[in-house]
């Protein structure tokens, strides 16, 4: 939530300073995110005169101009709006002055021949509005010379987190009752303008949905200017981040942002008969103010007249309904809505707004008819218009709940001290009533403070104003001796296999859990998805079922910065629903190789991309560096639909222990992801390899060199063109275990000389004698059962 400095000074009478303010935020729980000042943007922009305006000499639509700085000696400037002329006031942007708009630096330069020292600003360029039609003209008593953005009395802006469970802070007036509470200044009453009413509202309101829409209140003005807000109004919403429409939309925004109430305008030339709160029909339609149609259902409250629906309610306002420049009469709607109907509508329509932000919170249900006559005051203030009498439809929560506190509590729950004349005042300064006629006081809460629930949350609101770091560090207890190592087994893993990712250059990165439905669902692989009722947004509302969909959209969001090589890794889990409901979570570590391998130069050509084999190689090097005995993997297909058919695979131990997963992703992923292909990944399922036996692992054996030379043997056989070179080496080191420490495939050849359907395999064989060298007829013995145990895979020596 953002705010300005001069906003929060609306309602609290304070002379701390900016850095005092920013850190008594922070210290009662509202957490200060940033500090913009806007006057930073604005250094190097004057208030400025113009003196003469002359006709370019060599450019029909730019004029030459003189401009009065203050210092006594006028620049020229070369300009091309057409509402510049000579004796306006305006804003002079001088050599060395960066424009907030578009980041570019003023200088001195020659603009068709004619020298320019700076440029005057349009509205736009100094992003204070959109509008771009002509330089900004300012008063004629602008101060000449002087700073501009003291002249426009920019205000440094908050950027303040509310956490859920404090919608009463998501207004100005809420954080400002806080910071008042905390020492940091006066709460002032809330201002409302004078009005009279002229009579009973010519419209008919009611609430049909007493449950969904418990209280609904309204009023119509009549005669009303709907013009653009005032400068104060419209500073105070850009500080927000909102954009400034019409004095009506303005209004209704500024009081939810001031005080946390949403209200609602319609246009009461668009309305037919009596305005009411009801249930929406099963496949009943409305055009919303964002321009989307949304299909509704029995479950939905919405705000609808004698012809259809105008409202989603307590979420967005009906593009029929609502207010333009034309409007003259309006019909202003309060309203209470039950907060978990609000919720469940938003997330089933997948529609977000600040309002439903705030209902689905609590808003204060107080404070319907203050703040009806609140904004009804404002409008005919600054809008005119002549307002009718309020009508009160239901009625809202009003029995306000009391808690048995303890004050003793604070030291025992909170670990601080606190007098009991200042846990009092404390309470109090937040609006809660305390009645400490016995030991265990009453304490009576604000209906607008819904997170208090109990005695526990009384704790909370006393230590956070009172400071929570005045709450004394106190070390827990340690018991004597050497700690027990913590680290799970699972853990140990995960941290050697990151280290060991890292140490190979990949760079590790971290994505959420959530994934959007559709992306979820394409790496589920038939399995159940574990999907949220109530998650952040639309787009974080499935379980992850894999690594990779969170690594792709790193890549993308990467790629299109700019990046041509990547290599990220990263270890989590995978979620899944058992079949009885069940969680089920699997440690994993996703990698994902994109762009170029090697780039293009002198020495390599073109570039080089990562392949299948890439992915197939950091697959098992990672899985060797987890402990999986690699030598005794097999690679089989079947790696997924998210893969290539013939450019992936898997790594198992035996046919249904799958350890890992590699390969070159399949086109239709990476459409899905809308990433530029090609790209390989691997996914390693590290809860699938086998632990170690007994206490292996925890001590090394001695390292013994042998005492006799290692000989090699080389051997080339003719196998199927469709085995696997990998089978065919680990067949022939099973071949005499005693005698044979490895088999490595040298060269592979298809061609002339090789039969149709064969390959030719060349392998070298690595034996180790152990007590005596080799005789001949030992090597041949071992010859023997190599080409016996390569016969079992229907591969015959080469001749």
């Amino acid at each position: 939530m953002k705010f300005s400095l001069t906003w929060l000074k609306d309602h609290l009478a304070t002379d701390a300073s900016l850095a005092d303010l920013a850190a008594a935020m922070n210290r009662i729980g509202l957490e200060v995110e940033g500090i913009e000042d806007p006057a930073e943007r604005l250094a190097g922009f004057t208030v400025a005169k113009v003196l003469t305006a002359a006709k370019h000499p060599d450019a029909d639509k730019l004029q030459v101009l003189t401009v009065d700085t203050g210092t006594g000696d006028p620049l020229q400037v070369v300009c091309g709006a057409p509402n510049a002329r000579a004796g306006m006031m305006g804003v002079l942007g001088q050599p060395g002055a960066v424009v907030p708009s578009n980041g570019m630096e003023l200088r001195k330069s020659a603009i068709r021949g004619v020298e320019s020292n700076g440029m005057m600003c349009s509205v736009r360029e100094l992003e204070l509005g959109e509008e771009h039609d002509g330089i900004i003209e300012l008063p004629d008593d602008a101060p000449v010379g002087h700073s501009f953005a003291d002249y426009h009395g920019s205000s440094p802006i908050f950027d303040v987190a509310i956490t859920p469970n404090r919608p009463d802070c998501m207004g100005v007036y809420g954080i400002a009752r806080d910071l008042a509470a905390a020492g940091m200044g006066t709460l002032k009453p809330i201002a409302k303008p004078a009005f009279t009413t002229t009579g009973a509202c010519p419209t008919e309101i009611r609430t049909d949905d007493a449950e969904g829409c418990p209280a609904f209140y309204g009023r119509v003005v009549t005669g009303v200017k709907n013009g653009a807000s005032p400068d104060w109004l419209q500073q105070r919403l850009q500080s927000a981040g909102q954009r400034p429409i019409s004095l009506l939309v303005d209004l209704t925004n500024y009081l939810m942002l001031a005080y946390g109430r949403p209200a609602h305008a319609y246009d009461l030339s668009k309305l037919s008969g009596a305005v009411f709160a009801r249930r929406a029909q099963d496949g009943e339609q409305v055009l919303a103010l964002n321009e989307k149609t949304y299909t509704l259902d029995s479950q939905m409250t919405v705000i609808a007249d004698d012809q259809g629906v105008h409202d989603i309610a307590g979420i967005m306002g009906g593009e029929n309904s609502g207010c333009s420049e034309s409007t003259t009469d309006v019909l202003l709607e309060i309203a209470y809505f039950n907060p978990e109907r609000i919720g469940a509508t938003g997330r089933n329509l997948g529609l977000s707004s600040d309002a439903r932000t705030r209902f689905e919170r609590g808003v204060d249900p107080a404070f319907l008819e203050q703040g009806l006559d609140l904004l009804t005051g404002l409008i005919v203030e600054l809008g005119g218009g002549a307002a009718s009498e309020a009508v009160h439809a239901g009625s809202p929560p009003s029995t306000a709940k009391i808690v048995t506190f303890d004050p003793a509590l604070t030291q025992k729950l909170g670990g601080v001290a606190v007098d009991l004349a200042e846990q009092q005042r404390i309470l109090e300064s937040l609006d809660f009533t305390v009645d400490d006629s016995s030991a265990a006081w009453a304490v009576t809460v604000p209906l607008r403070r819904h997170d208090i629930e109990g005695p526990a949350d009384l704790v909370e609101e006393v230590v956070r104003i009172y400071g929570i770091d005045d709450i004394a560090s106190a070390a827990l207890p340690r018991a004597e001796g050497v700690a027990s190592p913590t680290a799970s087994a699972e853990q140990k893993l995960e941290r050697r296999v990151r280290r060991a990712a890292a140490g190979r250059g990949l760079n590790e990165a971290v994505t959420w859990s959530f994934l959007p439905v559709p992306e979820a669902e394409h790496f589920a692989d038939g399995l159940q998805l574990w999907v949220l009722d109530n998650p952040i947004s639309e787009d974080m509302k499935a379980m992850r079922p894999s690594m990779l969909p969170g690594l792709l959209t790193a890549v993308k969001r990467n790629m299109d910065r700019g990046a041509s090589s990547l290599r990220l890794f990263e270890i989590g889990r995978r979620y899944f629903r058992n079949t009885d409901g069940s969680s089920n979570e699997k440690p994993t570590l996703g990698v994902v190789l994109a762009g170029e391998k090697v780039a293009r130069g002198w020495a390599a050509g073109k570039a080089v991309h990562f392949d299948a084999f890439d992915a197939k190689a950091e697959a098992i090097a990672l899985l060797a560096d987890a402990g999986a005995p690699i030598e005794k993997l097999q690679i089989m297909g079947e790696a997924g639909a998210q893969f290539h058919p013939g450019q992936s695979g898997t790594l198992r131990l035996g046919p249904k222990n799958i350890l890992a997963r590699f390969g070159a992703l399949h086109p239709s992923t990476l459409d899905a992801f809308d990433v530029d292909g090609p790209v390989v990944a691997a996914e390693i399922f590290l809860d699938a390899i086998p632990g170690k036996k007994g206490n292996a692992g925890f001590a090394r054996t001695a390292y013994a060199p042998p005492v006799l030379q290692s000989v090699m043997r080389d051997f080339a056989f003719l196998v199927p063109a469709d085995l696997p070179a990998a089978d065919l080496a680990r067949v022939i080191k099973g071949a005499d275990k005693a005698n044979i420490v490895d088999a490595r495939i040298f060269d592979v050849f298809a061609g002339k000389g090789v039969p149709e359907g064969k390959k030719s395999l060349a392998i070298e064989v690595i034996l180790q004698p152990c007590e005596k060298s080799y005789k001949d007829e030992d090597l041949k013995a071992i010859s023997d059962k190599i080409v016996a145990a390569a016969g079992k895979l229907d591969a015959e020596l080469r001749g």
